[in-house]
């Protein structure tokens, strides 16, 4: 699953109230071993579903019949079910035996359906056969419905299913864990001039009257029920073939061609991914299917065959699309084609070891996307990014290790987080440096080999990768990286001896708002590069001394960022890494000045060191470097919100470093830009116009202006950018302008973003409009929590205080997945610690005792964010002075 972007900048995840699951570790994946809610006794093999959807009424008619084996003797077969109702249930002895009916009782609160029959049955094989009915959601957990506007004005209805990471109990009553896995035949009733896909081929389709047809599938192979997929609608479908696997893409009529981007890069990327993993593709076709709308909770989903994609993370408009989101289609595929091989060949045992789905699959997404595409990072420092993101949220005492114990629903939701998605994929980079490429994949291939069908946890992972690279302490590594949480802290100096460099490296730990406590231990494999230049790798254990050949050039400590750590210099070896810092690769000067950055927000390194950095890059410097000043410019401003003296002082530091870089490169672009330079020019003006200059939000106004009397005017590349610029200064002419553009709009996708600007202006009336709009039918089922969440970035309390007052209705509004998450969210940006007494109150009402992480961090975020700014600003104050600002 790729998280959406509401997720990636999120802090937490959490979902609606569920049941507690034993509290055995997943330490194997024997059944004995492995987590479960449900009772021992008997385990499915094979699920033939019939279902009938009836959208309008919002409801379904579903037949299931359940091949099963029974392990011991039972009176009962516990399968997890939720919000359905029971009809005739019955089991038959396999082999034509005598069918015994079976009654039903139905546990809501803790989503399971008892089938009981009046004698024991002997362990044996049987099917139990259930008629039953559902609900058709609005939001995406199991069978939901999407409502889309088309070219004529009209809505369409489209059906789809979401069922990670606990929500086909939602749709069949099963065994509805990643360790039960089983075949399935699915057959479907739906409308004759729809498509109806689900994992696999259509095996038949025939007309059964009324204008409706029977539709089914290919049997599946053995797999978890979270990866079941069905959608209907009025669909088109184009396809390519590639080794053999039809690889098809789904959107709605009249969309499809917006979708060939994505087509051919998922034939590259499967090409690339048959060889990697030495397991070619096992299934037939592979389609990725649109849908419009959104989520709270995901942009994408993996299921195994027929990927479920949003289409804005899947369509390409060319009348709107940037090539942000044309890296972003490619990336999302990558992501979710690698997880047919993490995840749904080889499973993880229990929620315990999603990383190896998530972590993986966002490494491999980096990895594929790097070597198909190199010029969208020409400088390889998108993995140095990712492990920087993960710091920042693993620095927090409420985050947790990458193995980490799931014991309810809810904790499997609030998994997927940066930790699993940024971190695993950050330590991976950092394992297959250590242990070199060539045996990292060797060690991965023998993984999937001997996993195939199957499930597993993250050690017999690392039992192959051990295999493959002996005598380098993997195990060893690889365990305090996954089991404990944290961040490794490198403090390095050096000294010139005898003509040669000596290192002293020590080992601490770089954490936000735990320093009270007893620094965490990791062995550290850590490179170096001074003199000579060539890089040495030593594994830190403790206080280290590496002596380097020659004396020349500053010490650099994590070469090539690809290491899982912060490093802090002595004095003298920052001074001299600073003199030097413009002949620095420009992966390893953006990683000096990341960990600058977080050092200072932490309180180990002057806020002198960064801002001179920030000083020292040149207007000509790579357009990676600037992204990376315009973003540690526009975070050191927001420590002045409020306070608008001091403000207009920082503001005219970073405007002079800034709108020269913009001058340079002009607001239009020409055809010999780069991708980096394209995002680079967006993001300057972005961040020029949060810090309020004139000149930039003029222009953008201009802009809009000239768009509004002719659409093309705004190139693709800019569109969004400065309908943000425009949206967020909005007085109320403007607001009603980008309302009547929502209003008219056709294409679900540009009407989605259109409603999102509504949501974006300062000003708190046109703020409150927005989020009295969102608890209407306009803005769509699937668009109204992301408004009020879009409000929230700039009115924190005005969100927060709203959705609480009408919870009721903004739990509707809501994945149930993502529940927990979302209301402590909007509290993020708040500027006051009354914000924490909310959320606490908030929590303590309605957030189960054992799913409050997501709180947790959101208040400890805010509480140091506060407290950090004081301590910082004078440090800031002074260094402006003295540059005579």
């Amino acid at each position: 699953m790729r998280r959406s972007l509401v997720v990636a900048i999120s802090l937490a995840l959490a979902c609606a109230a569920s049941p507690a699951f034993s509290a055995e570790p997943a330490a194997a994946t024997s059944a004995q071993s492995t987590t479960t809610q449900l009772p021992r006794t008997a385990r499915p093999d094979h699920y033939r579903v019939q279902i009938t959807p009836h959208a309008a009424q919002m409801r379904f008619d579903g037949k299931v019949s359940i091949d099963l084996e029974v392990l011991q003797p039972t009176t009962s077969i516990v399968l997890q079910a939720a919000g359905m109702q029971f009809g005739k249930s019955e089991l038959q002895p396999a082999g034509g035996g005598k069918v015994v009916p079976a009654t039903v009782a139905v546990d809501e609160p803790n989503q399971t359906a008892s089938f009981t029959v009046t004698a024991p049955l002997a362990p044996g094989r049987y099917t139990l056969s259930v008629d039953y009915t559902g609900t058709i959601n609005t939001q995406a957990n199991g069978l939901f419905a999407l409502d889309y506007p088309v070219a004529d004005g009209s809505k369409k209805r489209a059906l789809f299913t979401q069922f990670e990471n606990s929500d086909a109990r939602r749709f069949i009553p099963s065994w509805d864990e990643p360790g039960f896995k089983a075949t399935f035949d699915l057959s479907v009733t739906v409308p004759e001039a729809e498509m109806a896909v689900s994992n696999m081929p259509v095996a038949s389709s025939k007309p059964v009257g009324k204008g409706l047809k029977e539709v089914v599938f290919q049997t599946t192979p053995k797999m978890s029920t979270y990866l079941l997929f069905f959608s209907s609608g009025e669909f088109e479908r184009a396809t390519v073939n590639e080794g053999g696997t039809e690889i098809g893409v789904i959107a709605q009529t009249g969309k499809v061609d917006q979708a060939r981007f994505a087509l051919e890069g998922s034939a590259e990327v499967l090409r690339e991914y048959n060889d990697y993993f030495g397991v070619k593709y096992p299934l037939p076709k592979l389609d990725n299917v649109a849908a419009p709308g959104g989520s709270q909770f995901f942009s994408a989903m993996e299921n195994w065959g027929a990927i479920f994609t949003f289409e804005y993370a899947l369509l390409l408009d060319p009348a709107v699309s940037s090539i942000s989101d044309k890296k972003g289609v490619f990336s999302i595929a990558a992501h979710e084609i690698a997880h047919q091989w993490f995840g749904n060949l080889v499973t993880m045992a229990w929620w315990d070891d999603l990383w190896l789905n998530e972590g993986f699959a966002s490494w491999m997404e980096g990895r594929t996307t790097r070597k198909l595409h190199p010029e969208w990072d020409i400088n390889n420092v998108d993995a140095a990014q990712t492990s920087r993101a993960a710091m920042g949220r693993d620095a927090y005492a409420t985050t947790h290790p990458i193995v980490q114990h799931v014991a309810t629903v809810e904790q499997a939701s609030q998994a997927f987080d940066g930790i699993t998605y940024g971190k695993g994929a950050a330590v991976i980079s950092m394992f297959e440096d250590y242990v070199g490429a060539d045996a990292w994949r060797d060690g991965v291939r023998r993984y999937v080999a001997a996993h195939a069908y199957g499930n597993a946890v993250t050690d017999d992972l690392w039992v192959e990768i051990d295999k493959a690279a002996p005598g380098k302490r993997f195990m060893d590594v690889a365990h305090d990286f996954t089991l404990q949480p944290g961040v490794p802290l490198i403090r390095a100096s050096s000294s010139c001896v005898a003509g040669n460099t000596q290192v002293t490296l020590s080992q601490g730990e770089y954490t936000i708002d735990r320093k009270d406590k007893q620094p965490l231990h990791w062995r550290v494999p850590v490179s170096l590069r001074a003199g000579t230049g060539e890089v040495v790798h030593t594994l830190v254990d403790g206080d280290t001394t590496v002596q380097l050949l020659g004396c020349e050039g500053p010490l650099l400590v994590n070469a090539g960022q690809k290491g899982y750590y912060r490093t802090l210099y002595a004095p003298a070896q920052f001074t001299a890494l600073s003199a030097g810092f413009d002949k620095l690769p420009v992966v390893d000067q953006l990683g000096v000045m990341m960990d600058t950055s977080a050092l200072a927000a932490a309180g180990l390194q002057p806020d002198a060191d960064l801002l001179d950095l920030t000083a020292k890059v040149a207007t000509d410097a790579p357009t990676d470097l600037w992204d990376l000043v315009s973003g540690t410019l526009n975070g050191i401003d927001s420590m002045f919100d409020g306070d608008e003296g001091r403000q207009a002082a920082f503001r005219g530091y970073a405007r002079s470093r800034l709108v020269p870089v913009l001058q340079s490169l002009g607001w239009d672009g020409k055809e010999s830009d780069s991708a980096q330079t394209k995002e680079l020019r967006s993001n300057l003006i972005s961040t020029l116009a949060a810090l309020d200059d004139a000149q930039v939000i003029a222009e953008a106004q201009r802009r809009f202006d000239a768009f509004l009397l002719k659409p093309d005017s705004l190139s693709p590349d800019l569109r969004s950018t400065v309908l943000g610029v425009v949206a967020r200064n909005a007085d109320v002419a403007t607001w009603d302008q980008l309302h009547a553009l929502a209003k008219k709009e056709t294409s679900a996708m540009v009407r989605d973003r259109y409603y999102g600007l509504l949501a974006a202006p300062k000003d708190k009336a046109l703020a409150q409009r927005a989020l009295d709009m969102a608890l209407t039918d306009e803005p769509g089922a699937t668009n109204s929590a992301g408004m009020i969440g879009d409000v929230a970035h700039e009115h924190a309390d005005m969100a927060f205080d709203f959705a609480v007052a009408h919870r009721e209705q903004v739990d509707g509004l809501v994945d149930s997945t993502s529940r927990a998450r979302y209301y402590p969210g909007l509290g993020r940006s708040a500027d006051s610690l009354q914000m924490v007494d909310k959320i606490k109150a908030f929590a303590d009402a309605h957030i189960a005792p054992t799913s409050r992480r997501d709180a947790e961090t959101v208040i400890a975020g805010i509480q140091t964010k506060l407290r950090l700014r004081e301590e910082r600003k004078p440090q800031v104050d002074a260094w402006l002075r003295q540059k005579g600002y």
